[in-house]
């Protein structure tokens, strides 16, 4: 038993370790923000990076234009 070096303790560990156990117990778990199902016909706003000359094809048809590359985009999708 001699052989084995002792761990000093000093005032301050037992306060910590039952500080420790203490937050252990008690802690809140962080609990995620439940999942929302995506309902049909709802777009949501994302940002989406397209070539220049792609937009400009869209945008010079006038007001739409947004919902013409969902479309193009939902048909490339096989939708």
């Amino acid at each position: 038993m001699a052989d084995q070096p002792r761990r000093p303790r000093t005032l301050g560990d037992a306060r910590s370790e039952a500080e420790a156990a203490f937050k252990k117990v008690t802690a809140k778990v962080a609990v995620a923000p439940p999942k929302t199902n995506a309902v049909p016909g709802v777009k949501e706003q994302v940002t989406l990076r397209i070539d220049q000359d792609v937009l400009e094809h869209f945008r010079s048809s006038g007001p739409g234009w947004q919902d013409r590359i969902n479309d193009a985009l939902r048909k490339a999708a096989g939708k």
